[in-house]
């Protein structure tokens, strides 16, 4: 597998010619961080990156953001910029041998004044030991580590790592971004792009903030001789469908569940929906869904609609019986039942008072009278002794003492004025006038 690892041999410089054949992306990667489009806040003069640079001096730093946003080419400016010597690697096929080379190889540069910027792409695919293993040569300053990564450095880096190297984030590309890149391109090829302004917009959004993908569909529509331009509809028969970007295991889906549950929670229909739709067609599991939906009944909405964790059993007994795509109506329905129903989270409340109650009064007998006497014993030292069955009582209510007598009486759930739950709050308020009246 040597022939993988000739990334570790210094990448020529930024301004390298690049052959007239070589894909369009390359041709168009800028030659300085001023040339870097959609990252001002990291590249201008008041950006973390563009005072590092106006310092001559790099500290070790982890970019994070989606594809197609820049990082590579970052970290290639940065080491001309600053003149270091630029070794990148990729996560995905390197090993702990191959990093020992690497850092070989830049300690025998230091010897020679040549400090190196280790470039490692994909770096959340180093295990932790592997992780560990760049920490000596980054604090003796063997190297200037630059990691590249998709996925949230908090859940995928080692502390100790992070500690040692600033996360500076890359944003996805704006429309405007985009617009420049097409420009760029237009103007590189000579030409205009063959499409109507409508085709032009759909072009950028299907992109998806993603400028490599955006420059393989321009080089696409210029491999091609296509007489009239075409419109939107003639665009999407003529490119492949982008796929949302969306690891089902990842920050995406957890960021998205997110939103959809306090879409839910806010009472906003639209949004809820819109991000429903992001993850299913982004090809979620619908049962995984299903189940958030759940959760939210009971968390946001509770006793205020009951029929909330109704809509949401029979919603997957309905895709149970239907499947995709006709059972996907169905979660539709749930969701929007839910996020337009009145909102409670007293029983979520309760819940985390009773629990908190429960570990902290540990094993408190319950009063004898609510206590069964299967034996004369239990009877004779008062067990069920003075029980009232309420049913005999008038209105079905007696309103004896069920606490423990070391503990008084609780209050855990307290039910909001909203939805049905308002009239539950009435008559918890009946019956708490009928205890106090028993007891004076």
């Amino acid at each position: 597998m040597a022939d993988l690892f000739a990334g570790f041999e210094p990448a020529p410089p930024a301004d390298a010619a690049v052959s007239d054949d070589a894909p369009l992306a390359d041709r168009l990667r800028p030659h300085t961080l001023g040339d870097v489009v959609g990252q001002e806040h990291l590249t201008g003069a008041d950006g973390a990156i563009g005072r590092m640079v106006a310092a001559g001096r790099l500290s070790s730093m982890i970019l994070w953001g989606p594809p197609g946003t820049g990082k590579t080419t970052i970290a290639r400016l940065l080491a001309d910029a600053v003149g270091l010597r630029f070794a990148p690697i990729s996560a995905v096929f390197s090993g702990v041998a191959d990093l020992k080379k690497v850092f070989a190889e830049a300690r025998d540069h230091a010897r020679l004044g040549k400090r190196t910027l280790l470039f490692v792409d994909e770096i959340h695919r180093f295990n932790r030991a592997q992780q560990d293993g760049f920490l000596p040569y980054v604090e003796d300053g063997t190297v200037t580590l630059v990691g590249a990564t998709t996925e949230n450095p908090s859940f995928e880096l080692n502390a100790a790592l992070l500690s040692r190297a600033q996360v500076l984030i890359l944003h996805r590309l704006a429309r405007p971004a985009l617009e420049q890149l097409i420009a760029r391109a237009e103007a590189e090829v000579g030409r205009a792009l063959p499409l109507t302004d409508a085709a032009r917009d759909a072009l950028v959004a299907s992109a998806d903030g993603d400028g490599r993908f955006l420059l393989n569909q321009v080089e696409t529509l210029f491999s091609v001789d296509i007489g009239e331009p075409l419109d939107a509809a003639g665009l999407s028969a003529f490119l492949q469908r982008r796929v949302a970007v969306y690891d089902k295991d990842r920050e995406g889906h957890y960021n998205l569940i997110s939103a959809l549950h306090k879409s839910i929670r806010g009472s906003d229909p639209q949004a809820a929906l819109y991000y429903l739709a992001r993850m299913l067609t982004a090809g979620e599991e619908p049962l995984y869904v299903l189940r958030r939906l759940t959760r939210a009944a009971v968390e946001d909405i509770g006793l205020a609609d009951p029929q909330a964790l109704v809509q949401c059993i029979a919603a997957k007994d309905t895709y149970d019986f239907l499947g995709s795509p006709e059972g996907e109506l169905a979660i539709v329905q749930a969701c929007l039942y839910l996020a337009t129903a009145p909102k409670s989270n007293a029983a979520y409340m309760a819940q985390k008072k009773a629990w908190r109650s429960a570990k902290e009064t540990g094993s408190l007998m319950p009063p004898a009278n609510i206590l069964n006497a299967p034996t004369k014993l239990m009877k004779q030292i008062g067990y069920g002794g003075g029980y009232e069955y309420d049913h005999d009582a008038d209105g079905g209510f007696s309103g004896a003492n069920y606490w423990p007598d070391e503990l008084p009486p609780q209050s855990f759930y307290e039910p909001t004025q909203r939805g049905y739950e308002k009239r539950v709050a009435e008559r918890l308020a009946w019956w708490e006038e009928r205890r106090h009246a028993r007891s004076d």
